[in-house]
């Protein structure tokens, strides 16, 4: 087993209570708990023997067990024939060496450090000595006496800045602290009493596994056969995977020439080749569930057993391919005998009526009733849930149900969907249910999502139109139905989008005649001055729209931002007016048609309310101006534009203001990227609105020169 130290369960005797440390241990390693420290600084060392001895048996391979301290223990345990993997020392314990030649090159050795000293000591230890530092405290703690001054999460992560190994936080830890210590570079979280002290261990250990790995997707691997029609085996598995919520991966145990209407050969590659694929993703990925399919013989499944006792995967579900759909069984005595052997260490096995009845070693179930008797008794034999479904059943309904040792755990039945598209439905089944529960849920929950994702499938199984025969399920229906297939764009590339459709509009302003004799001094005063006008009463009431979408504003920098874009609209644009038209002219002009069309564009958007749209709409009064200051500057439009004796030169250097092009990038940066994280239709209507005042920016001009614009 590789050395996965981020579950790392320390127990205490006192805080098990009477249930005792064995029981804390089993359900926190069924949790998900990847190593196990016995801890107890009252016991002797022959009891301390007897410990170790039981929580080997206890923990069966599926975690790490190491000992505080007692290094002399370890090795005793060993020789009684307990698995115990290493020791972890404190800085007045054993030597680490004397650890390490004793327990050999393999074991895993760990040591406490909580002072720069310590790292020093360790760094200049033979390689290979110690595998990882135990550092704490992160909390004050009373289940260590004596203990250093707590250093929280921000102490802890400058102090192993410089550790030479991996290092396990421990001290107080809670669920709140695991996800700052992963970000800090913790290898793992040591927990003693908020796991060993837990009403339920196990759930604690799985909320604890759960923080610790975040957001992210379980990975998931199926071991099955590979169905070339894409509706079962491999295929299948890796679609349900996909479809709630997982990573998916797949060690391929047969080759099958088949079609939605049956199957023409099977090849079964070498089991060395199996087990082959089986390690390299055990070296490299920590799997979180297992789902086992199509299994051909006794020696793909030996194969298959000793992988899961030698890595133990948190979760396996075990889908029994036993028997066609003809009735025949598809496993010769030897094989059906050695996947019973595969019951034990799987979580649930997911059989239908033939199957149950063949691993029971009973004549199949006459009725539901009995199917029920049946998987309980199973479920007593071997230790392991039954998922037992009533499909083969000849009823209206179709009815499934979770059964334990005492019955059923959960029972669900729904009206049967009437299909030819139930290829595959075992293999999805159980993939689904295997990423359910890697994702958190209980059993119960994990079969109730697991199965209403299925019969959605099924129902729109048919829409695929694969094959002639019995077709495929639907997989991703419903995240199509919800979700569509539509990419979502980065704020960059929606602003490269909608600057390129645009390109028509810019187009039409350079070739303005109003732009174009701008820039080389020879538009007539009057054309300037009515162009001025129009331009006051515009920013006077762009500054209440400005002012709205900073009201609208879903966070405090944007709401500042805006709020500053409007009063720059009015101390700062005004003013400069008011040097060009005395303050008297400044809004004496009537407002033209194309200044009453872009503010009732604007007013109407605003009046709207959804601030997306609304900064959609300002955008291009930032945006094209910006860009058209930019060239005049440099000198795109002629060197006249640069020239200090300029009639315009004043105003020219309006557009060109850095202050105003950092703006624009900020404003850009905020409209872009609402777009981004909205929905489609949203960001459809964002662009409508943008595009819109685009081409009143156009409009606005040509005003000044309406003949002249005319002739274009």
């Amino acid at each position: 087993m590789s050395l996965d130290l981020s579950l790392y369960l320390v127990t205490d005797a006192a805080l098990s209570g009477p249930r005792g440390v064995a029981v804390v241990v089993a359900e926190s390693v069924a949790g998900g708990a990847r190593i196990v420290q016995l801890r107890d600084k009252h016991a002797t060392d022959a009891e301390v023997v007897e410990q170790l001895v039981e929580l080997s048996a206890v923990i069966d391979g599926r975690a790490l067990l190491v000992v505080d301290d007692r290094l002399d223990a370890a090795l005793e345990a060993r020789r009684r024939g307990a698995r115990v993997d290493g020791v972890h020392v404190g800085q007045s314990d054993a030597s680490v060496l004397d650890a390490r030649a004793a327990l050999g090159p393999d074991a895993i050795v760990g040591l406490t450090a909580n002072r720069p000293e310590h790292l020093d000591a360790a760094r200049a230890l033979p390689a290979g000595t110690v595998d990882y530092l135990g550092v704490g405290v992160v909390h004050p703690t009373t289940t260590k006496a004596n203990h250093p001054p707590a250093l929280g999460v921000d102490g802890w992560a400058a102090f192993t800045a410089h550790s030479p190994l991996p290092c396990v936080a421990i001290g107080g830890i809670g669920l709140d602290d695991v996800a700052p210590l992963r970000a800090a570079g913790a290898a793992g979280v040591a927990v003693v009493s908020a796991i060993c002290a837990a009403d339920d261990p196990r759930a604690t250990s799985r909320a604890f596994l759960r923080a610790w790995h975040g957001g992210r997707a379980p990975r998931v691997l199926s071991i099955a056969g590979s169905d070339p029609s894409g509706g079962a085996g491999i295929q299948a598995d890796l679609k349900s995977i996909a479809a709630n919520g997982g990573y998916g991966m797949a060690a391929i145990t047969a080759l099958t020439a088949q079609s939605t209407q049956g199957v023409r050969s099977v090849h079964v590659p070498p089991a060395d080749f199996l087990g082959e694929q089986l390690d390299a993703l055990a070296d490299d990925v920590d799997i979180d569930a297992v789902k086992i399919g199509m299994l051909a013989d006794a020696e793909i499944i030996r194969t298959v057993r000793e992988w899961l006792d030698r890595v133990r995967p948190e979760t396996v579900v075990l889908d029994p391919v036993m028997v066609a759909t003809s009735g025949d069984r598809l496993l010769d005595a030897a094989a059906e005998d050695a996947l019973r052997g595969l019951l034990p260490l799987a979580d649930v096995v997911t059989p239908n009526l033939p199957e149950l009845a063949v691993l029971a070693g009973e004549p199949q179930a006459g009725d539901w009733e009995q199917a029920l008797e049946q998987a309980a008794r199973l479920s007593e034999r071997y230790g392991v849930l039954v998922l037992v479904k009533g499909g083969h059943l000849d009823s209206a309904d179709a009815p499934d149900a979770l059964v334990g040792p005492d019955g059923a755990l959960a029972a669900f039945s729904d009206p049967r969907i009437v299909t030819d598209n139930t290829h595959g439905t075992g293999c999805s089944l159980s993939s689904a249910l295997a990423s359910r529960r890697a994702r958190g849920a209980d059993w119960p929950t994990a079969v109730a999502e697991a199965r209403a994702w299925l019969r959605e499938s099924i129902a729109a199984g048919s829409d695929l139109d694969v094959g002639r025969g019995h077709g495929p399920v639907s997989h991703f229906a419903g995240l199509w139905a919800r979700g569509g297939i539509d990419t979502v764009p980065t704020a960059e590339r929606v602003a490269d989008d909608w600057w390129q459709r645009i390109a028509g509009i810019r187009r039409g302003i350079d070739d303005l005649p109003f732009i174009r004799a701008l820039a080389d001094g020879t538009l007539p005063r009057d054309a300037f001055v009515f162009y001025l006008g129009q331009d006051a009463l515009y920013l006077r009431e762009y500054a209440r729209v400005l002012a709205a979408a900073a009201s609208l504003a879903p966070t405090s920098t944007e709401q500042a931002f805006w709020a500053q874009g409007a009063q720059g609209a009015i101390a700062g644009e005004l003013e400069l007016h008011e040097s060009w038209l005395s303050e008297e002219r400044t809004f004496a002009a009537d407002p033209g048609p194309v200044t009453t069309a872009y503010l009732d564009h604007l007013r109407s958007v605003a009046f709207g309310g959804d601030y997306a749209e609304l900064v959609a709409a300002v955008l291009p009064c930032y945006w094209l101006y910006a860009d058209l200051g930019e060239r005049l500057g440099a000198g795109d439009f002629g060197a006249h534009a640069l020239d200090p004796d300029h009639p315009y030169a004043s105003w020219l250097a309006t557009y060109a203001d850095p202050a105003f092009a950092e703006a624009n990038r900020r404003a850009i940066a905020i409209v872009t990227a609402a777009a981004a994280d909205a929905a489609p239709e949203t960001r459809a209507r964002m662009y409508a609105a943008f595009e819109r005042a685009a081409q009143l920016e156009l409009d606005f001009f040509a005003a000044p020169l309406p003949e002249a614009a005319a002739v274009l």
